[in-house]
């Protein structure tokens, strides 16, 4: 369920942020404005924190998500273990 959730993420975030990818031809332009997009300037330079934000948000989150994921069933597992050691 895991993989399934993060794909999930995946789809989600690319048609959210989708749209924005046709911005990355603005690239190019000089005169293009990435200040007054609305996101942080995680990187201190405009073009690259725009580049940054959206590789951060369609494939770095659920990246992220999916090892959350697991390492929550591996810290329930080893806790259920543990239990029923003790039990024996």
């Amino acid at each position: 369920y895991a993989i399934i959730t993060s794909f999930f993420t995946f789809f989600i975030m690319s048609i959210i942020w989708g749209n924005t990818i046709s911005m990355l031809f603005m690239l190019f332009n000089p005169s293009a404005d990435f200040k007054n997009f609305g996101i942080p300037l995680i990187l201190y330079d405009p073009k690259l924190s725009f580049i940054g934000w959206l590789i951060l948000m369609i494939f770095i989150s659920p990246f992220l998500q999916l090892l959350t994921t697991i390492f929550a069933a591996y810290l329930t597992l080893l806790r259920w273990s543990r239990n029923i050691s003790y039990h024996l």
